[in-house]
């Protein structure tokens, strides 16, 4: 009994190593099962991507089943042309969001409401010309917006409001031809700003976007190049190297328009194309931020590069005008001087004409007596 009930104790202690294997491979493909079974078919997923891109989707597919956890979904070169509403629902994990090389051109309002975690969002290379003003509510925490490459001839004011994180953007390679200053104000972060390839017409419906880039670069940011197409003197050029004295045109032309708050397009050309001032009663309705930048004077930068050369301009006006005081004076000291030495020298000579003036008179009364 004894000779039989060993080998039986020796099997089962090797058989306890085996047993301790075999769970850990069937926790592993439980958990790769969870994994598959809430990724869509259409995707590749882990425990932090879902990659979608390049499977010529030419709609969503169900994301509610992603894995818990998600930070990344990639659904970049498909066929998408439009997005539900709803399509990103319950994704409040992700942190990058890539659309781009997509044939998206029309985004419904707050589409992005859900996601008030993402900080990556590109929507490079689509068709969108028009970008709702509500389209980035929700996105308190996005760094990086990249909307490059699409037919954008404008960007709404107050679309960028909430974006006061953004730190990098682009809006290179669209039909952008002149931007409101008001528009960016709130980017208080932003450091890197990419604006080329636009037909940029270089006139007063740019002046202002002009200083604000001065603004922009003076602290520290970057923009690329903003070449000029029109007008055809400028064409080619940068704006950021043009003089801004070749706008003061715009400031003549507000004053004998009549330009300021309550003045109609026509009337302000500062003022962005297709922007009008309100009228009385549209005022007491619509809030500050929805005002044209024309009629809300909050934000009126100066332009550096004007403030600096009127600075070295004034001080070399007061330079002349102390080295004329000091030359005044010095003359006007030595002036004194010399008058002071020669009415002293004066008051020396008279003694003397006077005691000659007195022998002669006596010698004349002497010679008198003696005839």
């Amino acid at each position: 009994m004894q000779l039989s009930t060993a080998p039986t104790v020796g099997r089962r202690r090797r058989g306890n190593p085996d047993s301790q294997g075999l769970l850990g491979v069937l926790s592993v493909c439980a958990t790769l099962l969870q994994l598959c079974a809430g990724c869509p078919s259409e995707c590749v997923c882990n425990s932090l991507e879902a990659n979608c891109s390049g499977r010529s989707l030419v709609s969503v597919p169900a994301l509610t089943s992603l894995p818990g956890g998600t930070h990344t979904l990639l659904l970049a070169n498909n066929r998408l042309s439009s997005l539900h509403v709803s399509a990103f629902a319950n994704l409040s994990t992700l942190e990058t969001l890539d659309l781009s090389n997509n044939y998206l051109d029309n985004l419904p309002s707050r589409l992005f409401r859900e996601l008030s975690n993402l900080s990556d969002l590109s929507l490079r290379n689509n068709s969108l010309t028009v970008l709702d003003r509500e389209l980035f509510r929700g996105l308190t925490l996005l760094r990086r917006l990249d909307l490059s490459l699409n037919g954008l001839a404008t960007v709404p004011l107050g679309l960028l409001d909430v974006l006061q994180g953004l730190t990098w953007l682009s809006l290179a390679g669209n039909r952008l031809h002149a931007l409101e200053r008001a528009t960016f104000e709130p980017l208080v972060n932003l450091q890197h700003l990419e604006l080329g390839m636009n037909p940029w017409e270089c006139d007063c419906n740019l002046r202002d976007f002009k200083h604000w880039m001065e603004w922009l670069i003076y602290r520290g940011g970057y923009v690329d190049a903003v070449e000029c197409t029109l007008p055809k003197d400028l064409r080619g050029r940068d704006i950021r190297g043009v003089p801004v004295e070749m706008f003061n045109y715009c400031l003549q032309l507000e004053d004998e328009n009549g330009g300021g708050a309550g003045s109609t397009k026509s009337g302000s050309p500062p003022c962005f194309r297709g922007t009008t001032a309100p009228s009385s009663e549209g005022a007491v309705v619509r809030t500050e931020a929805e005002l044209p930048d024309c009629v809300k004077h909050r934000y009126r930068p100066v332009s550096v590069r004007r403030a600096i050369g009127t600075v070295v301009i004034a001080g070399v006006v007061c330079g002349i005008v102390c080295i004329m005081m000091v030359a005044a004076a010095a003359y006007g000291c030595i002036y004194a001087s010399l008058m002071a030495k020669y009415q002293r020298e004066l008051k020396k000579r008279q003694p003397l004409m006077g005691d000659g003036e007195a022998d002669g008179d006596q010698e004349e009364k002497h010679i008198s007596s003696v005839a």
